[in-house]
């Protein structure tokens, strides 16, 4: 029997870490479950969330056997990665931004976090810093318009750069900021966009590092048929192309582990 690597997302920022994932092990079975029906995540209070969580990746587990469990999604990982660990018995990996690399690399020591505003303010943000941020500023924006615009762009809505722009603003205003951290997995989509925006700024994401965590900690993960679930009603045709794009050739809609 096959056991995919499960990769769960609040919609389809977690392409990003199974494009990295990709990148590692090209053939690896892969079970993608996006949480559509309750997209976005840093809206929604964090008891809802925990409990929606827990819940739903329990399920998910039992029905799909998976080897391992990612939780690409930076505002999850917050909020129930020690749940989910005491629940499972499988490992569970979890998204870390990419502070120490930020950290460590800036010319300026002048660095800027952009995540959802679930995440931004996070007290692990604290205490990231106060490991690797010695003698580094780190000023903070939370965008959930970011995550919509990621969702459409997969959708083949392209992003506005007047919007783009306005969204790293309060970072891209920091004289000598040099680096800015994608705090969501949903952020290194837009990455050209951004770019064209702030073509001076370095951006770092947590794609790379997963990819090599999974490497260590499942190095057995076979390979395998992959395929992609949604909780909500999804055009799985629209869909296709992003998906086709990262070994997820097929889709499943309105999926419920039960």
């Amino acid at each position: 029997m096959t056991r995919p690597l499960l990769v769960f997302d609040s919609g389809l920022g977690g392409l990003s870490v199974v494009q990295a994932l990709r990148e590692s092990h090209p053939s690896g079975a892969i079970a993608y479950l996006a949480d559509s029906a309750w997209l976005p995540y840093g809206t929604k209070p964090d008891s809802l969330l925990l409990d929606r969580i827990v819940g739903l990746l329990s399920d998910a587990c039992t029905a799909l056997a998976p080897c391992a469990l990612v939780v690409a999604c930076n505002t999850a990982s917050t909020i129930a990665l020690p749940a989910l660990r005491d629940r499972l018995t499988i490992p569970v990996i979890g998204t870390v931004p990419a502070v120490k690399p930020a950290c460590e690399t800036s010319a300026s020591k002048i660095i800027g976090l952009l995540a959802t505003p679930a995440t931004v303010n996070r007290p692990y943000i604290e205490d990231l810093m106060a490991r690797y941020g010695d003698g580094v500023t780190l000023h903070r924006h939370g965008s959930a318009k970011l995550v919509l615009m990621a969702e459409a762009a997969l959708r083949g809505i392209l992003p506005d750069p007047a919007a783009i722009a306005t969204e790293l603003t309060p970072l891209t205003a920091v004289t000598g900021l040099d680096t800015i951290i994608l705090g969501c997995t949903h952020f290194p989509l837009l990455r050209p966009a951004l770019e064209a925006v702030a073509p001076t700024v370095r951006f770092l994401d947590s794609g790379a590092a997963i990819a090599r965590r999974v490497r260590d900690v499942v190095p057995d993960w076979c390979d395998g048929p992959s395929c992609a679930f949604f909780t909500g009603r999804e055009d799985t045709a629209l869909l296709a192309s992003a998906l086709g794009a990262v070994g997820l050739p097929r889709c499943v809609s309105a999926w419920s582990p039960s």
